[in-house]
């Protein structure tokens, strides 16, 4: 075995484009839908919300989308990230395979999410825009947000879930020391949230109803702010594809190519950044990479969802987007992977795992911070507990190898660091993690409620 463990890249091989894999699908996306009209969103519909070059980029067919050189300066903070070879886990596992994982958690805010953080503020920026609003799950988007508008004069306002924000108290403080005003969701600030209240007022939250939030706010600001995602729609997926960008010239560097490619998925973001060149390279170059993602049991969108119609908050007040979803009305157990409790799917990823170009599998909870432990003692970085998912289903991968002697590349996304998930750790050391598969019937009584489009 080669004893190079990382696989670095030079600043100046920061990929200097997107990449758009809605060039190279067989089959188009399904329109996204305007609640009122039940017709075709154009781009005014997502004006009130999103600056105009946000809007070009989420509609664009184009294969590549140029990456402004004011944007590739603040990526040089920590692009490329490494990737690294996995032979501690390796060698623990006593498998055949060969591991490999790239690591996100480099980026300041210790995440992949400022990949699309910094394109937001900046377009929001060169457009007049003084202020946004978001939500966040972990906190990991929140913090990632709140970094990129400092940097570039915005201020910042983050609805955080209500049991993420009182779970994750350090990346509450991470945002607020960018600059960031951060409310716990939902909250009396908003109709949306008082609205929520009113049904639970022990409510824990949901990404959905911290979504329901900050679009509540944008929208009745008269245009003085406008609200950024950091998961879901297409400008986010194209984003973050800097990360498989850089992948494929890594790989190159190991003299391998992968069999196998891992991430966890919640809204699709960081698998997406990370498979989607590589989907490219199955359908143009007719490769044969399997791409795995992988969810909690207590939020199984893809493995338990429906593909269909449905808004992407919990009020009602989005488009509706053909995804596998929950439904809107989904109120997720208050498991620790706080970033993977979204009650639907970016429609890109969905609409792959239709036409059976990427599995899914789902994962307990226990398990995800077993592999978790595994994973820190043998390669030395604590892993965030989004990231664990991608890791458990690694170390299965792996265990087949060493059944079957197959010697199989595998590579996974470590789309963040742990640092300030320790207190989810406590609770997997004390025995006091449990864990909850969302029943189907809860499912079914969800989708009831959905809207009917063909």
């Amino acid at each position: 075995m080669s004893r190079q463990k990382k696989f670095i890249l030079p600043e100046s091989e920061i990929p200097k484009t997107w990449y758009n894999v809605m060039a190279d699908i067989p089959e188009p996306l399904p329109p996204v839908i305007h609640p009122g009209t039940l017709q075709p969103i154009g781009p005014d519909d997502l004006a009130p919300l999103f600056p105009m070059p946000l809007i070009e980029q989420e509609v664009t067919t184009e294969r590549f989308v140029p990456i402004p050189d004011e944007v590739l300066d603040v990526y040089a903070m920590w692009r490329p990230t490494p990737l690294i070879r996995a032979s501690g886990l390796e060698a623990h596992l006593q498998t055949p395979a060969h591991i490999y994982y790239k690591y996100e958690g480099t980026s300041p805010s210790g995440s992949h999410k400022p990949n699309t953080a910094v394109p937001q503020a900046y377009y929001n920026k060169i457009t007049g825009v003084k202020a946004l609003t978001t939500e966040t799950g972990a906190g990991q988007w929140g913090s990632a947000l709140a970094m990129a508008t400092n940097h570039f004069g915005l201020s910042c306002e983050v609805y955080m879930v209500k049991i993420s924000y009182h779970q994750k108290p350090y990346r509450r403080s991470l945002m607020q020391t960018f600059g960031a005003t951060v409310t716990p969701s939902p909250s009396s600030l908003t109709q949306a949230g008082r609205q929520m209240l009113e049904r639970d007022p022990d409510s824990p939250g949901s990404l959905g109803v911290a979504i329901s939030e900050a679009v509540e706010v944008a929208a009745t600001s008269g245009g003085a702010k406008k609200y950024a995602l950091g998961s879901v729609l297409n400008h986010v997926m194209l984003h973050q594809t800097v990360i498989g960008e850089e992948v494929i010239k890594q790989v190159e560097m190991t003299g391998e190519y992968p069999d196998v490619m891992i991430g966890c998925v919640g809204g699709g973001s960081n698998f997406s950044g990370f498979v989607f060149p590589f989907v490219r390279e199955n359908l143009v170059n007719n490769r044969k990479t399997r791409f795995v993602a992988v969810e909690p049991m207590a939020s199984p969108s893809l493995t338990k969802g429906r593909y269909v119609y449905d808004f992407g908050d919990t009020m009602q007040m989005t488009p509706m987007m053909k995804m596998y979803t929950l439904g809107h009305s989904f109120i997720p157990a208050p498991i620790h992977a706080g970033g993977l409790r979204y009650h639907g799917m970016s429609p890109i990823v969905c609409h792959l795992y239709d036409l059976g170009l990427i599995e899914a599998v789902a994962v307990h909870q226990t398990a995800v911070f077993e592999a978790a432990v595994t994973f820190a003692r043998s390669e030395g970085i604590i892993p965030a507990p989004e990231s664990a998912h991608a890791i458990r289903t690694t170390i299965d991968e792996a265990l087949k190898c060493k059944e079957s002697g197959e010697e199989k590349v595998i590579i996974f996304n470590l789309s963040g660091h742990g640092h300030f998930d320790m207190a989810a750790y406590d609770a997997y050391f004390s025995g006091q993690l449990h864990d909850y598969e969302y029943p189907s019937a809860a499912v079914e009584k969800a989708l009831s409620q959905l809207p009917q489009i063909a």
